[in-house]
């Protein structure tokens, strides 16, 4: 039941549309480095949940400055990341270069993964503390079967979200589609940048 728990519990929290969630599906839907990105996005979530259930919330709550520090961080760099996605939207050029199959370097795709995983103060309030708090209401040996049940709804999504993008390829066949995606994407940034920094 605790593992079930925390299927559902992992479940709730990640699947939310963010800024994380947003980068899976576009390298998804562009099938480039997927295997690379589902991975450092499930380990990212693994090491985090485990930290949660192990007790570290207690650490992040005791030096708040630590989440001001990657809130301020995480803001800039996803106004940076929204920037590009609206240059992609108003450039001719990188659509046609888009819909063509131009590959962004594994390095570079690896780093605005772990930049988009690791800078936003919201994974260590949800796995850390939010997680940590539900996990300490489980007896010790059933706690880190809730562990497993989170751990396995984050790999289960990314999954899920990074080689189900690919049925979304025949609407992505049009450059219309991906100005529309990184619109959606530069707006979701900005949201999130801007909430980062009035929270």
């Amino acid at each position: 039941m605790a593992a079930l728990s925390g299927l559902g519990f992992g479940l709730s929290l990640i699947v939310a549309i963010g800024a994380q969630n947003a980068f899976v599906l576009r390298q998804g839907v562009r099938g480039q480095h997927v295997f690379a990105v589902v991975a450092v996005c499930a380990v990212s979530d693994i090491v985090l949940i485990a930290a949660g259930v192990g007790g570290f919330g207690v650490v992040v709550e005791a030096v708040p400055a630590v989440l001001t520090v990657v809130r301020y961080a995480g803001a800039a760099f996803l106004l940076g990341y929204a920037a590009l996605a609206a240059r992609r939207a108003l450039s001719s050029g990188t659509l046609i270069a888009e819909s063509a199959g131009a590959t962004v370097a594994l390095g570079a795709t690896v780093v605005t993964c772990l930049a988009l995983t690791w800078l936003n103060p919201h994974v260590y309030l949800d796995t850390l503390l939010l997680l940590g708090s539900f996990a300490n209401t489980y007896a010790a040996a059933d706690r880190w079967f809730l562990g497993a049940g989170a751990m396995f709804a984050s790999v289960l999504w990314f999954t899920a979200l990074g080689y189900g993008a690919r049925r979304l390829r025949p609407l992505f066949a049009r450059p219309i589609a991906w100005r529309v995606l990184d619109i959606g994407i530069a707006v979701i940034m900005v949201a999130l940048a801007v909430g980062l920094l009035l929270s």
